[in-house]
């Protein structure tokens, strides 16, 4: 599809720098760099500047807050504010004369250890939380946000970081004991390997697959409402890809277990990295071959919309039903089916 990776979180940066991740030595050259910054993350929610939450609050490597971080920080690599040109690589000895462009280098800290007053652990467990948490120390205009709720504001680069930073540390805090033996492992590569000091297994970071489907037949698309969503709130169709399973494969299971409904054709369209909490979304296309629906026990509801009431749907008209999620990769199918630019 055209434009897929203008999809929320599809941005790159820079450069990963990945050559840099086993190198303890460069990756002290790199921390003490001048221009080096760090995003903060409490509890998976990245440090934001302002009320528009339009940039991500970068701290230096001496601000207060870095010490509730546990452990070694999180390399993401080289970043030059204002873009996000793919390809740009920095040699280690660029990096000794400090004679590198104008990318400087990127982390990220989990500071989960701080404990804010008044803390409204109820609102922490919703699945919109809308509380903002402001350490002392920090600009007045600093404040830890949902993801959820700045990744349309944010620059596509930053906010494709700040949700490859919240993945890493929810499989670090899920990760924590070796696969292998069990015993407790260490953060290695510079937060990208866990490795196990006991048997010396490594353990890479996880992503799980998930399909999502565009389900249409004719003028009509197919969507769906898991139970605790918000009231009216409804989505396409998806479900995780199973060991041994083709995309293709998956998007049919799915649809057919979720609501009775056959598919024939499949193609794909785009994807996008969901880190809540980790996983990468493979955006197709499906052709229903029947439109009879029968739930099954993991949706609430689900109903075929036509062309027309899902653009009421899209643009807040519709007096029942509440459009998907603007950022999520939903939204965006939705959005390029309506104006027919799929191809």
């Amino acid at each position: 599809m055209k434009h897929a990776e203008s999809v929320t979180f599809g941005g790159g940066w820079a450069d990963r720098a990945a050559h840099f991740r086993g190198d303890p030595a460069a990756q002290s050259r790199l921390l003490a760099d001048s221009r080096a910054r760090i995003l903060p993350l409490w509890r998976g929610k990245p440090l934001v500047c302002a009320d528009e939450r339009d940039a991500l609050g970068w701290v230096s490597a001496e601000a207060e807050i870095l010490g509730y971080h546990r452990g070694p920080l999180l390399f993401l690599g080289l970043h030059r504010p204002g873009h996000a040109a793919p390809g740009l690589s920095e040699t280690d000895e660029q990096i000794r004369a400090g004679t590198q462009s104008d990318a400087h280098p990127v982390f990220a800290a989990d500071v989960s250890a701080w404990e804010p007053d008044a803390l409204d652990r109820g609102a922490l467990a919703m699945f919109a939380d809308a509380t903002e948490q402001h350490h002392p120390s920090l600009p007045t205009n600093q404040r830890f946000a949902e993801l959820r709720a700045a990744m349309t504001t944010l620059p596509p680069a930053e906010a494709a970081m700040a949700a490859t930073a919240r993945a890493l540390f929810n499989w670090h805090l899920s990760h924590r004991f070796c696969a292998k033996c069990g015993q407790p492992s260490d953060v290695t590569m510079a937060g990208w390997q866990r490795t196990c000091p006991a048997c010396g297994a490594h353990h890479f970071p996880r992503t799980d697959p998930v399909v999502i489907m565009l389900v249409t037949r004719g003028n009509n698309v197919l969507l769906g409402r898991s139970p605790g969503w918000p009231e009216g709130m409804y989505s396409l169709l998806a479900g995780f890809i199973e060991p041994g399973e083709t995309m293709e494969a998956a998007v049919r299971r799915e649809v057919w277990e979720e609501t009775g409904v056959q598919v024939g054709d499949v193609g794909y369209l785009a994807s996008q990295p969901w880190a809540f909490p980790n996983s990468l979304m493979f955006g197709a296309q499906a052709d229903a071959l029947s439109d009879a629906i029968t739930l099954d026990d993991e949706l609430e509801d689900a109903l075929w919309l036509t062309r027309e009431e899902m653009l009421r749907v899209h643009t807040g008209r519709h007096p029942d039903i509440r459009p998907a999620r603007s950022g999520a990769i939903a939204h965006f199918l939705i959005d390029r089916w309506l104006a027919d630019k799929l191809d």
